[in-house]
Parts: structure tokens; sequence; C-alpha cells
């Protein structure tokens, strides 16, 4: 139980959580199904259930404050399915009050617990490393023995910080048997220092935050340091710390483990990308399912943490059902992969990520015209080259972290810019012809071109517009990418994956693509008066390959 100084802190650890969920809310071979469980009341009415606040015993002797929520009337002989819940970053182990009710309700034991280094519970944020993954089984080892819960029907489900945490724990603990990952990463590398480059507002609000509840550990000051500095020098050793706590590391043992791995994300996703957890999802070998809404990081989840209606927790309820009851419920039947488009029109079904676009459309990157404009299509000057300035923000850019998705997944209204009004002396812009028919951009737009600075390091940030009638653009995509230490003058081959989208272009607009040097999402790397180039030849011609749904 807590102790009563404790209750203080948790009253206003409640309160930040409580508050920083409304924000959000505004702003192959298949594991074999669970076998049904006959030895808990899972089914007439539902029971009602006993809450308590526990003292959980981690590793190396740390404390996890947590609470648990059991089905009441048990008599001593009934065990059932357990459900894990790590508490999200920067937030506690009340964060998921309502769906543990529920959950609970249902003949589920829940135990949420606040992990290491945040709040109450003791030692220093890891940041899903050893000493974390060591907690999990020290969590599955108190739940098996403080609560009646079933042994062969363990699951963990979580947002963020607790959704890495579960695919951790599918990694390196058999008893796992179902996660439900959502807004998790899969690649922390991928997440937040994609194409190379230093991911600036992301990286500061997960330290500023970290700071501000917990007690970050040496290791992830030093590391936030280097990465915040641009230490270049140090990037072995920042990837190695990445890799340590990614799970698309151990994919291996997730598959040979065998839990059943359910993610759920945005497209917005300020943190964690959508084309790193695609990547993950494309190499597991577990019955598995992915879904992607319009939205920011935990946005597409956040109504559910009040117990109000909410797609993702119903998915992520009848995963559970299945995998952990063996409920004849049809998920695993259904196609696994489950998209919405961020223009509305419904969920789309797929059988696989590979399967979303069913075309792909390749257009080329052609010469300036006397507006400063290349054109995009389908035929383009074989020879070109286009130079930019650099370190000035020509008016292209990400957005802001979490508000600008947030529009976006509400009203429709992700970041635009006026195209025709962008100066060509700093933003480098191609425009196709309008198009006769929507274009449904479906997955990840894919950049070729040939980049040459004059600087020993570059950095653009490419993007993709649909632009209307009047020259507004609207936001489809966009990513960084970053080289250093290169030779000035060498022409150096640019692939760019831009991040993957859902977004239907309606007939009559055109698309345009802009290169540019300066987003404030980011920290960008070219020298003080540095210019960069972009060109094409015939052996090697510039395009821009878009993924599109026809039917």
């Amino acid at each position: 139980m807590t102790t009563p100084h404790a209750s203080p802190r948790r009253t206003i650890a409640c309160a930040v959580c409580v508050a920083l969920a409304a924000t959000a809310a505004l702003a192959v071979a298949p594991a074999a199904t669970a076998a049904p469980v006959t030895t808990a009341a899972v089914t007439g009415a539902a029971p009602t259930t006993s809450f308590r606040f526990v003292d959980i015993p981690g590793s190396g002797g740390v404390t996890l404050k947590g609470n648990v929520l059991t089905p009441s009337g048990d008599d001593g002989t009934r065990k059932y399915p357990v459900v894990i819940l790590p508490s999200s970053w920067a937030l506690n182990d009340l964060e998921y009050t309502a769906q543990a009710k529920s959950l609970a309700d249902s003949g589920y034991v829940v135990v949420s617990y606040t992990p290491r280094g945040f709040w109450l519970s003791g030692g220093r944020i890891e940041v899903a490393g050893p000493p974390d993954v060591a907690d999990i089984s020290k969590v599955v080892d108190w739940t098996l023995a403080h609560t009646p819960a079933d042994p062969a029907h363990i699951g963990m489900a979580g947002i963020s910080y607790g959704a890495g945490l579960g695919l951790m724990g599918a990694a390196h603990d058999k008893r796992i048997r179902a996660v439900v990952a959502l807004s998790g990463w899969a690649d922390l590398i991928d997440s937040i220092y994609s194409g190379r480059t230093q991911h600036l507002q992301a990286t500061a609000l997960l330290g500023a935050s970290g700071y501000l509840t917990g007690r970050p550990s040496a290791s992830l000051q030093q590391t936030l340091a280097d990465f915040l500095a641009s230490r270049y020098d140090k990037e072995a050793d920042m990837i190695a710390w990445g890799r340590e706590r990614s799970p698309a590391t151990y994919v291996d043992q997730i598959n040979a483990n065998g839990a059943a791995i359910m993610l759920g994300n945005a497209w917005g996703d300020s943190l964690f990308n959508p084309n790193q957890l695609a990547a993950f999802y494309e190499r597991l070998r577990t019955a598995k399912r992915l879904e992607f809404r319009p939205g920011d990081h935990a946005t597409p989840e956040a109504t559910g943490l009040f117990g109000l209606p909410n797609d993702t927790w119903n998915d992520a309820r009848r995963w559970l059902d299945h995998y952990l009851k063996g409920a004849d419920n049809g998920i695993d039947r259904e196609p696994p992969v489950r998209l919405a488009s961020r223009t509305g029109g419904g969920y789309e079904s797929y059988a696989s990520w590979r399967s979303v676009p069913s075309t792909t459309r390749k257009l080329l990157l052609g010469a300036r015209d006397f507006l400063g404009t290349g054109s995009l299509g389908d035929a383009g000057a074989t020879a070109w080259s286009t130079r930019i300035g650099t370190n000035i923000d020509s008016g292209a850019d990400g957005g802001i972290i979490f508000l600008s998705q947030l529009a976006d997944q509400f009203v429709k209204l992700p970041p635009i810019a006026s195209i025709p009004l962008l100066p060509r002396s700093v933003a480098a812009v191609w425009q196709s012809q309008a198009c006769t028919t929507a274009q449904r951009v479906r997955g990840t737009v894919r950049l070729h071109t040939t980049l040459t600075s004059t600087g020993d390091r570059a950095s653009i940030v490419a993007y993709l517009y649909d632009v209307d009638a009047l020259g507004i653009g609207k936001l489809i995509t966009h990513a960084p990418q970053t080289s250093i230490d290169r030779t000035p003058g060498r022409p150096t081959s640019v692939d760019l994956g831009l991040f993957s989208t859902a977004y239907d272009v309606p007939a009559g607009h055109r698309l345009a693509l802009v290169i540019d040097t300066v987003d404030p999402l980011y920290i960008t790397h070219n020298p003080v008066g540095s210019t960069l180039s972009f060109s094409a030849s015939a052996a090697d011609p510039s395009w821009l390959s878009v993924p599109l749904r026809q039917n």
C-alpha cells in the first residue's frame, strides 16, 4: 500500500495524468489461438471489482508503485487472465483506471504500474533498458504470487512508453502471450533520429517531461546531452544505446516466443513515425495486427482513457479477449492491416502492409521554369540542375509537435504553405499538372535525386503537398535527411522514404514537392553560407514515387 506521506504527490500525479490525457484528446506461422479459459467466470453478469494500491518489488531492490483490480467474489479456486499495464512516459499507474476497470469487470486481473524512475517508483529512468526488462518479469512474478492470475494467459498493453515496454516484455519473457502496443516504438533510432537527423522538438519534449516527473539515469542524461548537441563523434555510442532499447532488435526472440502482437499508431505521430513500426510489423511472424489512424502521439486512443467510446481500445479489447480468453470474436480472421485515411472515408482493410498501395506512380523531376518551379510528371528534362541556399526557413515545414497533427485529426487542417510564394532561393519546388482523378495516396512516398553541397555537411527536408487552385498546399507527408563528413562538391545519391500516410488528393488539385533546409521540428546541419544543388541526368533521373490505391 502507499504510505500516507506519498498521497499528495500521488494526487498531483493523477491530476497531471488526466490533464495530459485531456490535452492529447483535444489536441509467417501465426501463433496458435489461446485455449478458452475455463477456470474463470468470464461470461454472464459483470462482477464487481476490488481496487488496491500496491508496492511491487522490481529488479535490483527497486520498488515499483502500482495498483491492482481484481474481480471480486473469488472463492480462491478461480484463475483469471491477466493484463499488465505499464504507464506512459511521464505518467503514472493511474493512467489506465477507466480501461483497467472495464477489463476487470469482464473477468481480468489487471495490474498497472509506474515504470522505474517516474513519480513514486524507485530507481532511475532507463528508457526500456535492461533494468526495465527485468522489472517486467518481476511484475509477472509478483502478479502470479499475489493475485488469482492464470499463468497461461498473461498479456501486456500500454500507450507510448507502456507500448514499448510491452513489446520488450514479449521478447524477453515467454509468459507474455499477447501484447497491445499503442503509439509505441519499434526502432528508437529510426523514431527520433530518422534520416540521421535529430528530431529536436520530440527529444526536447521527452527529455523535459522526464526531468519534470522523474529521475533520468546517468546514461540517459549523457545520451540526451550528446544527441541535442549533435555530437557525431558519439554517434556510434548513441546508436548502440538506442538499439538496446528497440523491440526491433529482438524481433527474432518475439517470433520465437510467439506472443500475439497488435500495433496501433497515428499517421502523424511526432515521436514514433509510422515507417519504423510498419517495418517491424513486416518482420513479425506471430499472430499480428497493424492499425493506423489520423492524429499525433497517443491521440487516437486518448478518449478511451476516460472510458469514452474509442475504436482503438475496442480493437485492443477484442485482441486481448481472443488471445487471452479464447473468445471467438473473429479478429483473427479479419485482414490484419486496418487504416483510416486522414481525409476521411472510413476504415480500409488489407492483407499485409505491402498490399496497401495497389499501384505506384513514378513522377520525374524536371528543370525550373522562368518562375522557378520544376515540372513533376510522367516526362521531364533529362538533364538539369537546381541550386538553393541554406539555413533560412522557406515557410514550408512539418508544423508544431502535437498541435499541427491535432488540427489535422479533428478539423482536417494539416500544416499549410502558399506554394507560389515560397522563396525559390532557399526552396526547390516541383509541381505536377492538375490531377484528372482523385489520387488516393497510401503508404510510403519515396524521393530519389542527386545532391551536391558546397559544405562538408548537408541536411534537407522534403515535403509533399496537396495544392488547390489558389496555390495553397496542405501537407501530405515529409521527412528529413542529413549527410555528415562528406566531401564538399561531390555528388551524392539521395534515396529518402517520406513518412507513410493515407491521404486523398481531390481531382483538380496538384502535387507539389518542396525541398528546403530548415524545419523547427529538426536539428539541421548545413554550414553557414553553403549551397545545395539537386540534379538529374539521362542515366540517373530524379523522381518521386507515389503509392496509390486505385479501387
